[in-house]
């Protein structure tokens, strides 16, 4: 579920933007629920292999030839575009599908990056999301990758930009 709709020319995420630089220079980097492309083209400027996921992946059609492009429902039953793939780095942002988040740390290579970050609970009394099946519980992310990652940041807040929102961010490695 995404929160935030945003066009090919907004600004990658700043959390992405200042992990980034630590995600492995070789092996493929996942951009899962890509949206509009804002982090595959960061990615794609730090000279990584990309592979951008999404429902709609019109709004990356320029990308095309640039890096994988695969357009797929990811929480439909059928789909698993990520089945025997590794990467050496995930990057979600604004986007929530619990079976999915479980699954990212199998699917990071040894010494690969987890930047993950989206709506938590309290988001709700800013806006949308609200259902709290889009919104993480306090810890989650947390939880998500303990025992199998080592957590490098982590920050449950409320930002004010690019609007006021709660969140959770979180950056874990593989051990190699």
């Amino acid at each position: 579920m995404t929160g935030t709709r945003h066009d090919a020319d907004t600004p990658p995420s700043p959390w992405v933007q200042r992990f980034a630089a630590g995600l492995p220079k070789r092996g493929p980097v996942l951009d899962l629920a890509c949206g509009s492309g804002r982090h595959c083209r960061l990615l794609l400027a730090r000279g990584h292999e990309v592979l951008a996921i999404d429902k709609d992946t019109s709004r990356i059609k320029d990308l095309e030839g640039r890096c994988e492009i695969v357009t797929t429902d990811l929480e439909a039953p059928d789909s698993d575009p990520l089945a025997g793939r590794l990467f050496a780095g995930i990057v979600v942002t604004n986007y929530l599908f619990r079976p999915l988040l479980a699954r990212l740390p199998d699917c990071l290579a040894p010494g690969g990056l987890l930047i993950y970050e989206t709506f938590a609970q309290g988001n709700e009394r800013f806006g949308k999301p609200s259902n709290p099946n889009f919104l993480l519980e306090p810890g989650e992310l947390l939880e998500a990758v303990r025992g199998r990652l080592r957590v490098r940041a982590y920050e449950d807040l409320i930002v004010e930009e690019p609007r006021p929102a709660a969140m959770q961010r979180i950056v874990a490695e593989k051990s190699r």
